[in-house]
């Protein structure tokens, strides 16, 4: 089975670089931003902002005074400027185009298609579905993510006792839920739990489950009523969320598909993922899907969990190395 590896960690002189994240907040998007920081040894400053309406809305092209945008419910955006912005989102696009207008030294690292004029950025960082080409551009398999050996290694001792009495092979079940491109139907509930059983009674294992705010509760009291006599840990909500404990502990993998962050995170353990669709989808989740299946780093889900090896993926040192190269052309 392959392995996160451990790749040594790159210094771009961190004592004196000053970073910041920008993001609107959204966790998934804030832990791209500061898992490329921690790649680099950067400590980061994250910049969390909530623009005022009808900003917030608009596109970033509309965008007339960006900083005037900004309200007091999140941070504001002032000198001095960074070395190094890395930032992701809709909403903060206008901003880090007016970080770098009002400091051109600045080097900006936008992650996810900005959708505006690529060549505005120093670099582009975007999961190669989004079909993005140019100079600057890095195309990833997945998105970026802040799993890391370490990290694993830490939530497995912090979250052992949790799973400890649970029967091995341990299933890692990570659950999303309806989005903009995704809904998860009472129809998807009853087939996923009814495969969960499946899954877990062939591999005489057992599940440890962590939802997400998007699973909803009538989905999530489907999956926990079909599984009421399966040998299962589902998370409840209370108490800190054991995501990455699951990472670090499980066998093997069961995903929801509406999330991209999510198949990411657990293709970099190196450990087997099977990926559950939910009804709807588009065609940049469909490329993202099949892309992984050609590669050989996930199967869909049939109730059966499987074991296979996979080429590793390092889309986190691919992307550090293209910011490291970037700031030592900036600097010569």
């Amino acid at each position: 089975m392959a392995t996160l590896a451990r790749t040594p960690e790159i210094n771009l002189l961190s004592n004196t670089i000053q970073c910041w994240v920008l993001t609107d907040g959204k966790a998934g998007m804030e832990s791209q931003c500061v898992g490329l920081a921690e790649k680099l040894g950067l400590t980061p400053v994250v910049k969390r902002i909530s623009p005022r309406l009808p900003w917030s809305k608009l596109p970033p092209q509309l965008w007339i005074s960006p900083f005037s945008a900004l309200s007091l419910a999140g941070d504001i955006l002032e000198p001095p400027w960074p070395d190094i912005l890395i930032a992701t989102g809709r909403q903060t696009v206008a901003l880090a185009l007016a970080i770098k207008k009002a400091n051109p030294s600045t080097l900006t690292v936008q992650i996810q298609n900005p959708t505006v004029d690529l060549k505005r950025f120093d670099l582009v960082i975007a999961p190669a579905h989004d079909r993005l080409v140019g100079g600057n551009i890095v195309s990833t398999a997945g998105a970026l993510h802040g799993v890391t050996p370490q990290k694993l290694e830490d939530a497995g001792k912090a979250f052992s006792s949790r799973y400890a009495d649970l029967k091995k092979p341990l299933i890692g079940v990570l659950v999303g839920g309806t989005n903009k491109k995704y809904r998860f139907t009472k129809e998807n509930a009853e087939q996923f739990a009814s495969l969960l059983k499946e899954a877990v009674q062939s591999s005489g294992g057992s599940l440890a489950i962590t939802p997400s705010r998007r699973t909803g509760a009538e989905n999530l009291k489907i999956i926990k009523t079909a599984l009421s006599e399966q040998p299962a840990d589902i998370w409840d909500g209370s108490g800190d969320n054991p995501y990455f404990g699951i990472l670090a502990l499980a066998d093997s993998f069961v995903v929801t598909g509406d999330s991209v962050n999510m198949v990411s995170e657990a293709v970099a353990t190196g450990k087997p993922v099977h990926v559950f669709q939910l009804s709807g989808g588009s065609a940049k989740f469909s490329r993202f899907h099949h892309e992984l299946e050609r590669q050989g780093k996930t199967r869909p889900f049939n109730g059966q969990i499987e074991h296979w090896d996979y080429p590793e993926t390092d889309d986190m040192t691919l992307a550090a190395v293209a910011v490291e190269k970037a700031w030592n052309a900036y600097r010569n």
